[in-house]
């Protein structure tokens, strides 16, 4: 990614947040895993800051944070998940590719 990349900038705030905000949602280490599909040791490596949270991560963390109402307001006041994130991650329907038969492609 290059210096400035939003999305670095993004990714290192909720690196630096991930502790506070699996346990404002009050699940474990193990279970935050399951949800998201990835090893305990990945991301313990992560908040320990000995490896980079991927971009799908924090696409996968954003989306598991906003469905319970305090971790999504802590998103919005800890600057992670902005209106350009929502922008950026909202689908909008004239983007669908439509394979021949009508159906998406």
């Amino acid at each position: 990614m290059k210096e400035n990349d939003p999305k670095k900038d993004l990714i290192r705030k909720m690196t630096e947040n991930l502790p506070m905000l699996r346990a404002k949602l009050g699940i474990t280490q193990t279970e935050l895993c399951e949800k998201i599909g990835i090893t305990r040791q990945t991301l313990t490596a992560i908040e320990n800051d000995r490896r980079e949270m991927s971009w799908i991560m924090f696409v996968a963390l954003s989306h598991l944070f906003m469905q319970s109402k305090d971790t999504k307001m802590l998103l919005s006041v800890l600057d992670i998940y902005t209106d350009g994130l929502q922008n950026f991650l909202s689908f909008k329907s004239d983007n669908v590719i439509l394979n021949e038969d009508g159906g998406n492609a």
